[in-house]
């Protein structure tokens, strides 16, 4: 998923208050008694509706016996619950709805889904409000979907990359893994019982730490009496969740750090750079930065792309900016010639450091990249029903107000907003530094000490 960045006036997430006056005309918000936000987003352009539900959950909120749980329950929530009493069931009355199903688990959210025709959407609304309010976590159905959560994992790690990312978040997250680590870990995803699926219930599965979101050829006041109608007696949780349940702090990095990956399945060398970056509780400006100086990067009139990839240097470089919540990485990727690894290493490092320099890009790469984004908004919004999930994304990593006038503040950021961004967070900054090679390749360049190769360079 593309990265956005966050209005100025952050909201508290768990509690977040809405004006209508700040959404676009067919967005409408309301949030019931028991805490439940809801938002209708208005499209008659075809006859269905998309039903999702939300919840402040994932990858963040895991210790490491908890790791990749989130994605686990991800997946036995299209499972038997009180009311569709086993799998068969369920299947059958997906097939009679006419739905199409599935979810998907991030960093800081866990989301739930089905697209169907317009016309049944109570029903639609019925059986996510089942799902999400009464799974019963058989064990049976967990010894089947373990594995299928596993086999997810498996394939992969069939892309050396995976464990070069793997590695570098190690080094970035130190004891705080877990919190940023959504695929898990083998043993605990195989080993899950039932009872740590309840746990996570009880811990956040709450009307008040959820968002339903129905979007689609729907009228939004006849939406808000239907939620109404079929959640409103959903209980909502008796203590402050993220009181009782706090999310640690990453800690900063504390200096540099290198490391090689070892994997016989490498074709070229390719080198990672991460650091710690904004997030939307403290600098929400430099957010937005991130994101327009990641654009600036990436265009091919770049300084960047034009001293590695153009000088022969190097076959790609991208930089990237994650918004999260919780501290949003900056990656750097090179994948150098490689027979010119050090040179194109090198080349980065002296390009990196002129970054926080304003005449590094022109008013028109600035203007362009500022433009790109707005079109990549754009494009992300012509399927209602896909566009839906960015929404709820930023629901739970920002606020709704945020994503709707994303485009609006972007137009604001300027050179020194970008400069300030730049000397905050990257120039000088402690940073981790990973290389992806296979044996053969870390003999031949002298990579037994990686801290030695990358520092002399």
């Amino acid at each position: 998923m593309r990265n956005l960045v966050m209005t100025l006036f952050l909201l508290t997430l768990a509690n977040s208050g809405f004006s209508q006056d700040k959404l676009p005309d067919n967005f409408f918000m309301k949030t019931l008694e028991n805490g439940l936000q809801i938002l209708v987003i208005e499209d008659n352009s075809v006859p269905l509706a998309t039903i999702e539900i939300c919840v402040h959950n994932g990858a963040y909120t895991e210790s490491p016996e908890y790791d990749g749980l989130s994605h686990l329950y991800e997946h036995m929530f299209f499972k038997a619950n009180k009311d569709i009493p086993s799998q068969e069931d369920f299947l059958a009355r997906v097939q009679e709805l006419g739905i199409s199903f599935n979810g998907t688990t991030s960093n800081e959210r866990v989301n739930y889904f089905v697209t169907l025709s317009n016309q049944k959407v109570k029903e639609g609304l019925e059986f996510m409000n089942s799902a999400i309010r009464y799974p019963l976590f058989l064990k049976e159905e967990m010894t089947k979907e373990n594995p299928v959560v596993d086999g997810e994992f498996q394939r992969a790690e069939s892309n050396p990359v995976f464990f070069l990312i793997k590695d570098m978040d190690h080094h970035l997250w130190g004891d705080q893994y877990s919190r940023k680590n959504t695929i898990g870990d083998h043993e605990i995803i195989l080993t899950a019982t039932p009872e740590k699926m309840k746990t996570i219930q009880n811990k956040y599965y709450y009307p008040n730490n959820s968002l339903v979101v129905i979007a689609g050829d729907v009228k939004h006041n006849d939406i808000f009496d239907m939620v109404g109608g079929v959640m409103g007696d959903w209980a909502a949780s008796d203590f402050d969740i993220f009181e009782k349940y706090p999310i640690p702090e990453f800690e900063p990095l504390g200096e540099s750090d290198y490391f090689v990956t070892v994997n016989e399945n490498t074709r070229i060398p390719i080198i990672a750079i991460s650091l710690h970056g904004p997030d939307t509780r403290n600098d929400i400006p430099a957010t937005y930065a991130a994101d327009v100086f990641s654009f600036i990067l990436s265009q091919k009139t770049s300084k960047l792309q034009k001293e590695l990839v153009d000088s022969g240097l190097a076959l790609q470089v991208q930089v990237g900016y994650q918004t999260c919540k919780y501290v949003g990485p900056i990656s750097i990727f090179l994948v150098p010639n490689p027979e010119r690894v050090e040179e194109a290493y090198t080349a980065l490092m002296e390009q990196m450091k002129q970054w926080a320099n304003e005449d590094y890009y022109s008013d028109d790469q600035l203007s362009t990249a500022k433009n790109l984004l707005a079109i990549d908004d754009t494009y992300g919004k012509e399927s209602t029903s896909s566009f839906v999930h960015t929404v709820t994304y930023w629901w739970a990593s920002a606020t709704i107000d945020y994503y709707t006038n994303y485009v609006e503040r972007l137009q604001e950021v300027t050179k020194k907003d970008i400069k300030d961004y730049v000397n905050k967070y990257i120039i000088g900054k402690p940073m981790v530094t990973g290389i992806l090679v296979t044996k053969e390749m870390q003999e031949n360049m002298g990579l037994s000490d990686p801290r030695s190769f990358f520092e002399k360079n």
